[in-house]
């Protein structure tokens, strides 16, 4: 078990089956918040907190930033570094609510007796001092649904018409894309690693192919799915590729997922949710076990602001965005 049992710290490590494969554990708080959930909706009242090397936790600061929800919905951030004690706050990126050390230190105060992983992003109540939830999907579904009532933005990541489509999207890139890069990266054997990898690619080349004649996943809107997609296309030259041996192909070889890539970065509001130093120190200087010396590489030298193509395809950004 990582992280904490019964409210004790144990470490951190990550589980992998009897066949070597990477084994995501479940996410325990999964309270939501909603005119008919047990968290109404209240501007002032939550505390997001996140890593920005983090890809599930980018998920959430992206819908926050492009329903503009940065005065209704608080955030501050863990170091990007995370050693044996698992995230930590520091003089840098320190705990404005309490001023705990290490993110568990909130997890605890949710929950005196938790057992389970210790992870970002946390969405915390302040009024009644607990954590709503911690499972990134549902986190920025109810930022960008719930949070129409405080959104300064008209931005819906999650349109009528779309819903369907943008479910099964999020879900049929988790595990061979989202997840697959660590299935791989984590993979204790070379059966495991192998099968991450076919799977990761087969489904990249689909969706480059996909993008080929429309500019989002869902078509001719941009939507939640796209966030889950991005927040790993941007992270895989810089760390996957190489860090995670997920190097049959980088993605800036790939014609349109390049182009989608660099066209979700300069949508307004998306670049300043990307810290790239804060995403190459992570995850090469958190895994030892992968990266033992923790040297940190200097490169790839590419451009996410360079020209894309993608505005000759039907859609484009929220119009709130752009104006």
């Amino acid at each position: 078990m990582s992280g904490l049992v019964d409210g004790k710290w144990v470490g951190t490590d990550y589980a992998t089956d009897e066949d070597g494969a990477f084994q995501r554990q479940e996410t325990t708080f999964r309270d939501r918040i909603g005119p008919d959930e047990a968290f109404p909706v209240e501007a002032g009242r939550y505390h997001l907190y996140i890593c920005r090397a983090c890809p599930w936790a980018h998920r959430a600061a992206m819908t926050r930033a492009l329903k503009g929800l940065d005065d209704a919905i608080s955030l501050s951030l863990v170091q990007p570094e995370r050693y044996d004690q698992g995230w930590e706050f520091s003089e840098a990126h320190s705990d404005p609510l309490y001023g705990e050390s290490h993110l568990r230190d909130i997890y605890v105060r949710a929950d005196p007796d938790y057992t389970g992983r210790v992870t970002v992003p946390v969405l915390w109540d302040r009024k009644s001092e607990t954590i709503v939830n911690n499972e990134s999907e549902e986190i920025m579904r109810m930022l960008d649904v719930a949070g129409d009532e405080m959104a300064t933005q008209d931005v819906d990541l999650y349109p009528k018409g779309y819903r369907e489509t943008v479910d099964r999207l999020i879900d049929d890139i988790y595990t061979p894309i989202n997840n697959g890069v660590y299935r791989a990266g984590f993979a204790d054997s070379q059966a495991a690693y192998d099968r991450a990898v076919d799977e990761l690619f087969d489904a990249l080349d689909h969706y480059d192919d996909l993008l080929a004649d429309q500019r989002y996943l869902a078509g001719d809107r941009l939507t939640e799915a796209d966030l889950a997609m991005f927040a790993t296309l941007v992270r895989f030259d810089h760390v996957y590729h190489t860090h995670f041996k997920c190097n049959r192909r980088a993605i800036h070889e790939y014609d349109n997922l390049w182009g989608y890539t660099k066209d979700l970065y300069t949508t307004p509001g998306i670049e300043r949710t990307v810290n790239m130093d804060h995403i190459v120190r992570h995850y090469y200087v958190s895994h030892g076990d992968v990266n033992p010396k923790r040297l940190v590489p200097t490169g790839p030298d590419i451009d996410f602001t360079e020209g894309h193509d993608r505005d000759r395809l039907p859609g484009g950004p929220p119009e709130a965005l752009v104006e």
